[in-house]
């Protein structure tokens, strides 16, 4: 159980949300579906969520959303351009709800973000400052832009960034690895089997 403990570490998971991740979502039989089964992205982050949970650590979910009638959606964004079109990512709606299978915990922190990076005008730094936090374990959809953006950004802001590579997918397995490639400098990238989490 997470408490308001001394650790200074976090686990933030980035965007696993039915949009994205449930079977029963849009991309539940397209998008990253083939990748989220096939790597057992779902099951490796419920591993890794408990096990960080054990070691004492502050959980946090990041989810991509927007108002009902898309206001923080940015009109001529490629990647976000078919939220509105297709309704998904709309705040308050199942679809923006991290997935059931996470076992989201009322004391974990809620970070709603409306691009592709978690600390654009969000919650986020405030409160990694608040809780003292000086190391971010992260995972998550998809690899090579939320996980790529919290790295590299987070990295700038003198962070300590592990990156947990069985719990993150991009839309093909090339996607993902070339992310990874790119990110070997500024982080550890390490599994859920093998992390230590302190």
């Amino acid at each position: 159980m997470q408490g308001d403990n001394a650790t200074t570490s976090i686990y933030l998971v980035l965007d696993m949300e039915n949009d994205l991740v449930h079977a029963d979502g849009p991309n539940g039989k397209a998008g990253y579906s083939e990748q989220v089964r096939g790597r057992r992205i779902v099951e490796n982050t419920r591993d890794a969520i408990s096990k960080a949970r054990a070691a004492g650590l502050h959980i946090g979910f990041v989810r991509v959303g927007f108002s009902p009638d898309y206001r923080e959606c940015p009109p001529n964004s490629p990647i976000f351009s078919g939220a509105r079109k297709n309704g998904i990512f709309k705040l308050g709606e199942w679809g923006t709800e991290v997935h059931p299978d996470l076992g989201k915990q009322p004391g974990d922190f809620d970070i709603v973000k409306h691009r592709v990076s978690p600390f654009y005008a969000t919650n986020l730094e405030a409160i990694l400052r608040a809780k003292g936090i000086r190391r971010i374990y992260c995972s998550g959809i998809s690899t090579n832009a939320v996980v790529q953006a919290m790295v590299r950004e987070g990295h700038d802001r003198d962070y300590e960034i592990v990156v947990l590579e069985d719990c993150c997918a991009g839309i093909t397995a090339e996607e993902h690895d070339n992310a990874l490639k790119g990110l070997q400098r500024f982080c550890t990238i390490t599994n859920s089997k093998d992390v230590v989490f302190e």
